[in-house]
């Protein structure tokens, strides 16, 4: 199918909304003429990102937890029940925690895998039959490179989780492309971008712990130097998945050079047996 090549007057819904790439997403779709629903599990961020983006269009809130099939019903009933139409959904709600493997309980994989796989897949099945009963629309679903590139220490839930949303919308696109469905797919993969996500254990269930290892907190620490340092502003990121949407490009990748690296040292290790070393948080 072609992609969506007129914006103005259609809807988009955007989880993880009240910040960074979704809040960016959310601002650059209200400056296409697009009409904007955000959901984020964080209603004081979530009320605060409405004031702000209400500057550029017509835009609501509503707190959504993406863990939860019937939050995401709501917010489906929500913006059908003030919109009309549901044209694009970015299923872009994302969390991170960590350690070393043996020391990260089950709870904080739990929290992990919910809202960065699970999450994308409720939204993915909530909102594609509102997509198709429409007559079309483009769903967007946000990884990141680590669904490429493996092994930084620390972070193997999340890195887990991104795999598992790369290989869930790898197999929903060409399903959907094979049987002439009227709706597109892309996979977001961002490499360092200015966002919170360093700081995402700030809206943890109380039953996950806070991870305080000193390796741990050192990976963190590199990896928000780094972002600091040569981070994409997540205008630019929102850009190129407007781009993506138009085109029905599939792979939005923000660093493709960090993307391809990744893919190339396991195609190495798959032809030598010889193990990549460990990546460094940020590389």
């Amino acid at each position: 199918m072609a992609g969506i090549t007129e914006f103005s007057g259609k809807t988009a819904v955007v989880t993880g909304g009240a910040s960074g790439i979704g809040f960016a997403m959310a601002r650059r779709f209200l400056e296409e003429g697009m009409r904007v629903a955000i959901a984020d599990v964080e209603q004081s961020a979530l009320d605060t990102a409405v004031r702000e983006l209400s500057a550029f269009g017509d835009v609501m809130g509503k707190r959504t937890d993406v863990r939860s099939v019937g939050d995401l019903e709501a917010l489906a009933e929500a913006v059908l029940g003030t919109y009309g139409r549901i044209d694009v959904v970015c299923n872009n709600a994302g969390v991170e925690t960590g350690g070393s493997f043996l020391s990260i309980p089950e709870e904080a994989w739990r929290w992990v895998m919910n809202v960065n796989f699970f999450g994308v897949l409720n939204g993915c099945r909530v909102f594609l039959p509102l997509l198709e009963a429409g007559g079309g629309g483009h769903i967007v679903n946000t990884a990141s490179v680590a669904a490429f590139s493996s092994g930084t220490a620390t972070m193997t839930p999340y890195c887990a989780s991104k795999f598992a949303v790369l290989g869930m919308s790898e197999s929903l696109e060409v399903e959907l492309r094979t049987a002439g469905s009227p709706v597109g797919v892309s996979l977001l993969a961002p490499g360092p971008v200015k966002t919170r996500m360093v700081d995402a254990e700030r809206n943890r269930p109380a039953d996950v712990p806070l991870a305080t290892e000193p390796g741990r907190v050192a990976v963190m620490e590199r990896l928000a130097a780094t972002t600091a340092e040569v981070g994409m502003d997540p205008a630019e990121v929102a850009g190129q998945v407007l781009d993506a949407i138009r085109t029905n490009t599939f792979f939005v990748l923000t660093h493709p050079e960090m993307a391809q690296a990744g893919v190339q040292r396991r195609l190495d290790w798959m032809a030598t047996g010889t193990p990549p070393p460990a990546r460094q948080a940020g590389k």
